[in-house]
């Protein structure tokens, strides 16, 4: 059985708002009289951690995420519930919090680690890999609030790290910095994650939850939505965005229905199940979403590098007056691999009316690793910005699927895609 490392029974948190300061005097004059508003960030949570996983903790802002971090990090007590937290926590939640700003960044990093736990003598013989981690110069010596918020991150990140947590809490803080230590972060957490570390990870980039997290939670309304792996529940969290921006949003039906883990399969009890998540109008009909060939040939398959061209098929129950489709394409994990529409490319299709039959066809290479992919389908009407549309119509996951099989033609290579580099070797005497 693995070891628990977080537990939340029943955590609730609420917070007293007061319309103007002498309100909360007067409540405290006068305690028989309520002059707060009273608002629950959180309402009966339970969630267990085992030891090693890694979970992201996904919402809207507002949604109560950083308050269930700080309350794990016991920086907040809970108003109601019970907390059991096993090993050492080492937190990054907002920007500023354990510092002080008065202190240089090397008082704070003695100061800070003192809090996460360590001595005087660890902090000292652990200061030159904080200070070569954090790659902030000079700077170490002078007051942090001189610092911008990528060094303040990095000198945050480094201590954090520093003390090879049981617990690692992320909070939004990688979103800070430039790309080469975004990367050096990631490569860090990796490691820690391989040497048992538990992580809570907020973002609202969808790629690290991808990458870093085993599982994920959906917070909304400081309630626990979805449990599940991170595809899900991204994939929930996106509809819901795509509902939230929709002008006419109270028509947007978000639906999650279960499916067989293998499309051979027929849905039984004993047979596991997914979970995809749906926006279908009733005004549009997905008739035939298909991958073929160069000569139109279905195919499920395709060698990497060659070309694919999918076909849907969509009739239409109600006119249209700027209708938009793209697709995106994912791999096995969800993480996306490319994504665009006809409103990013600059096609116009125009108006559709009641009773339009539409095929649109779109062709293009697969220069990808070997490994199954996935397509999404998307309908939207009037666009207005890259990637923002006022309807959506139909917003579907896992529509079509294929494999890219190994070119043995092509150059040995790894990573996502192939780059096809060509090279050229200029050799001269050097005097």
């Amino acid at each position: 059985m693995n070891e628990i490392a977080i537990s939340l029974e029943n955590i609730s948190k609420c917070f007293k708002r007061y319309a103007k300061p002498v309100d909360r005097l007067k409540e405290i004059l006068l305690p028989q009289k309520n002059h707060a508003q009273i608002f629950w960030a959180l309402r009966d949570i339970n969630l267990n951690v085992t030891r090693g996983e890694a979970l992201g903790i996904i919402g809207q802002n507002g949604s109560g995420k950083s308050t269930l971090l700080q309350i794990i990090a016991k920086t907040l007590t809970p108003t109601t519930g019970e907390v059991v937290v096993n090993g050492r926590v080492s937190a990054l939640l907002e920007l500023g919090s354990g510092f002080n700003p008065e202190f240089t960044g090397r008082q704070n990093v003695f100061f800070n680690g003192q809090i996460l736990g360590l001595s005087q003598q660890e902090i000292t013989t652990k200061l030159d890999e904080i200070i070569k981690f954090a790659e902030i110069g000079d700077f170490i010596e002078q007051p942090v609030k001189t610092y911008s918020s990528g060094m303040f991150v990095r000198l945050a990140f480094a201590v954090a790290v520093s003390v090879n947590p049981d617990i690692l809490i992320v909070d939004e803080a990688l979103a800070v910095g430039d790309i080469y230590f975004q990367q050096k972060c990631f490569e860090r957490i990796q490691e820690l994650k391989k040497l048992g570390t538990t992580l809570l990870f907020v973002s609202h980039d969808s790629t690290a939850v991808y990458k870093l997290c085993d599982r994920a939670i959906l917070i909304e309304s400081g309630k626990a939505l979805l449990d599940g792996s991170p595809k899900q529940v991204i994939d929930l969290y996106e509809a819901k965005l795509l509902k939230k921006r929709d002008t006419h949003s109270e028509s947007v039906e978000i639906q999650i229905v279960a499916k067989p883990d293998s499309p051979d399969q027929e849905t039984s009890s004993s047979d596991q199940v997914l979970e995809e998540v749906i926006i279908q109008s009733s005004e549009v009909s997905v008739k035939f979403v298909q991958l073929l060939d160069e000569n139109g040939q279905v195919v499920d398959s395709v060698i990497s590098e060659e070309a694919l061209q999918l076909s849907i098929g969509l009739l239409f129950l109600q006119g249209f007056d700027d209708l938009h489709i793209g697709f995106k394409v994912r791999d096995r994990t969800g993480e996306v691999i490319f994504e665009t529409n006809t409103f990013a490319m600059r096609e116009k299709i125009g108006k559709v009316y009641n009773g339009t039959f539409l095929e649109v066809i779109f062709r293009f290479h697969v220069p990808l690793r070997e490994g199954e992919y996935t397509i999404s389908l998307g309908v939207a009407d009037g666009g207005f910005g890259e990637g923002l549309f006022k309807r959506s119509l139909v917003y579907a996951h896992n529509s079509a699927a294929f494999n890219v099989l190994r070119n043995n033609e092509s150059i040995h290579w790894s990573g996502i895609v192939n780059l096809n580099p060509s090279i050229s070797i200029n050799s001269s005497v050097y005097v």
